[in-house]
């Protein structure tokens, strides 16, 4: 993976180098941006798993229209709700 800071026209501050009140501002609108992303991507996915461990256990003929397969379901219901 490749390090984005090494193609920065700048060098990167320090820690402990003071940052400018609107860079701190554009910061954390930047990371509030981010996590509110996240945030509600995380609950779609935790949406999604949920409804398709609902019809898999309910109304399995579903999967089948559906087209996934049992092992397919598995898969996806395994997965952390951080992951694809």
């Amino acid at each position: 993976m490749t390090n984005i800071l090494e193609f920065a026209p700048h060098k990167t501050a320090r820690s402990g180098t003071p940052v400018a009140p609107m860079a701190r501002r554009h910061l954390t609108t930047l990371q509030s941006i981010i996590a509110s992303w996240h945030d509600r991507t995380w609950r779609e996915r935790i949406r999604f798993r949920w409804e398709l461990a609902q019809m898999a256990r309910d109304n399995p003929y579903l999967i089948d229209d559906i087209g996934l397969t049992d092992r397919q379901v598995e898969a996806e219901l395994a997965k952390p709700f951080w992951q694809r």
